[in-house]
């Protein structure tokens, strides 16, 4: 998925994306469902956002009102223990605490539809502390994003502790998530993270996460984003998010980051070539790791490699261009000038208002990755489309029938009988 720092560009390719399927699931949906919708998520909608308010029918200026008022109202909606859980969450993760930090990711990666109802409350409010904050600090983020990325073996652990242990000793509360869609159930290789960070894990500045896909990228977009928010709202000025292997959870994960840092080991081979192509496009620094003992000069070539290799590139930003860099987790050296390079790039992104504009960005697209999501769900969910697919998938793969008429027909399933109910 492409960044576009303009909104009309970034619709526009999401609509594309979405294609005649997405946006006729949208049609049915919103013309079909039930009126007897969950009054809290309603009112979690309604006045939250100008956004929502000139996208959903029926909200006229009567629903403008302060965000303090629309979030007192949503509380009106829980249960006594409800609120009582929402606001020992809220006022723990504000505060600082790291179980309710856990708690609060926990909540928001729940597939319980009423949890999931709460979930979108809590990070309301913490939107909105986060918000006011932001407005203290100028208008700038409190919190720096960066993603990490690079192929198995290339040190991101041990690069992450190292880079983690320095931040925390300079004052900064630093939060990793770790993302891995191929494994829902055991969180990846965060086992393995946790017992090579052993240092960091064990710092009370540090926080260390895994986040859960539900295997699918729509799932890295949720509950990654909301997973970040909880940890800007909990008072961590640095979180990283790193992608464990190599796929397209990589660009999901450079879609919700205000930098994109690739690690690569210095000597990889041709293997690497099909890494290098398709993400070093979207790569605001590079490092180039274990470069120490005779691995040195090895870690040189590839710097000089990927020196030139970028040049070639056409440039993300007006305001950085794109750098190569070495460093050893082992010895340490470099570590400090890549802290440095980061700092320049926030400094210089922030100055020219690039960051803003990338952020927001990224918000237009976390919300059609969740429509698509749940547009898809709904229509796989659906009785009468689940009634003709094992029959219609398996003529498709006899070859019976193409799978452009396959869809044709699912599709007129659906609307036919969502126009009847």
């Amino acid at each position: 998925m492409t960044l576009y720092a303009c909104p009309k560009t970034a619709m526009h390719h999401m609509h594309h994306r979405m294609g005649r399927f997405g946006l006729f699931f949208l049609r049915h949906i919103f013309s079909f469902r039930s009126t007897r919708t969950c009054c809290l998520h309603q009112g979690v909608l309604a006045g939250s956002h100008p956004c929502y308010r000139s996208i959903i029918p029926g909200h006229s200026c009567q629903h403008r009102r302060a965000e303090s008022t629309a979030l007192s109202q949503h509380m009106q909606d829980l249960t006594v223990p409800e609120q009582r859980l929402l606001n020992k969450l809220y006022q723990g993760l504000i505060g600082g605490q790291r179980a309710s930090l856990a708690e609060s990711i926990t909540l928001v990666e729940t597939q319980h539809p009423r949890k999931k109802e709460l979930a979108q409350v809590l990070l309301q409010r913490v939107l909105a502390y986060s918000r006011e904050q932001e407005s203290r600090n100028g208008g700038k983020p409190m919190a720096f994003r960066v993603g990490l990325s690079g192929p198995p073996g290339a040190g991101k652990s041990s690069f992450i502790e190292v880079v983690g242990k320095m931040l925390t000793g300079l004052g900064h509360k630093v939060s990793v998530l770790a993302v891995d869609p191929s494994s829902c159930t055991s969180g990846g290789s965060l086992m393995g993270d946790k017992t090579r960070m052993t240092e960091l894990s064990r710092d009370m500045n540090a926080f260390i996460r895994p986040s859960p896909t539900s295997g699918t990228l729509g799932g890295v977009t949720r509950t990654t984003n909301e997973a970040i928010v909880l940890c800007e709202g909990a008072g961590y000025d640095l979180v990283l998010v790193e992608t464990v292997g190599v796929g397209q959870s990589e660009f999901a994960v450079a879609d919700m980051v205000d930098m994109f840092v690739l690690l690569i080991p210095p000597a990889g081979g041709d293997e690497l070539q099909g890494i290098k192509r398709g993400i070093i496009e979207r790569a605001d620094l590079v490092v180039v790791t274990k470069a120490d003992g005779d691995l040195v000069v090895p870690a040189r070539r590839i710097q000089t490699e990927y020196t030139s290799a970028l040049k070639l590139l056409r440039r993300q930003s007006k305001s950085w261009n794109p750098k190569v860099v070495r460093a050893s987790s082992l010895s340490g050296e470099g570590i400090p000038e890549i802290w440095a390079k980061m700092e320049s790039y926030r400094d210089a992104m922030l100055a020219s208002g690039e960051l803003q504009g990338r952020r927001m960005a990224q918000q237009r697209i976390w919300m059609w990755s969740l429509i698509q999501e749940n547009v898809l769900s709904h229509f796989q969910n659906h009785p009468s489309v689940r009634e003709a697919l094992p029959h219609l998938e398996q003529r498709v793969t006899k070859g019976a029938i193409s799978p452009g008429l396959a869809a044709d027909m699912l599709l007129k399933a659906f609307s036919s009988s969502s126009a009847s109910s």
